[in-house]
């Protein structure tokens, strides 16, 4: 079933429960955050530590293998990414 802003609660699945995996696609989450990430190109060198830990998978990546800036309708602003980044090219920024 399609969950839509008229889908009564109780056709709802219970809350914490993952029925299929990147369903958060089908969702503007990042809507809610209150910091965002702030990709720095020129300090990028493009390891790919950052894409694979993203739990939205909002960070693009082209068929060459490089990265591209965010998906902010899919990005929570966690900050997973700026953790893993060993050159400082992610900041995480207040909205």
């Amino acid at each position: 079933m399609e969950i839509n802003p008229n889908t009564p609660y109780n056709k709802i699945t219970i809350g914490g429960n993952i029925c299929e995996a990147g369903n958060a696609k089908n969702f503007k989450t990042g809507d809610w955050r209150s910091v965002a990430p702030k990709w720095i190109e020129e300090n990028c060198k493009q390891c790919g530590l950052c894409f694979p830990v993203c739990p939205e998978d909002a960070i693009p990546v082209t068929k060459e293998q490089k990265r591209t800036d965010y998906d902010y309708d899919a990005c929570k602003g966690c900050g997973i990414c700026a953790k893993v980044c060993p050159f400082k090219a992610i900041e995480m920024k207040e909205e």
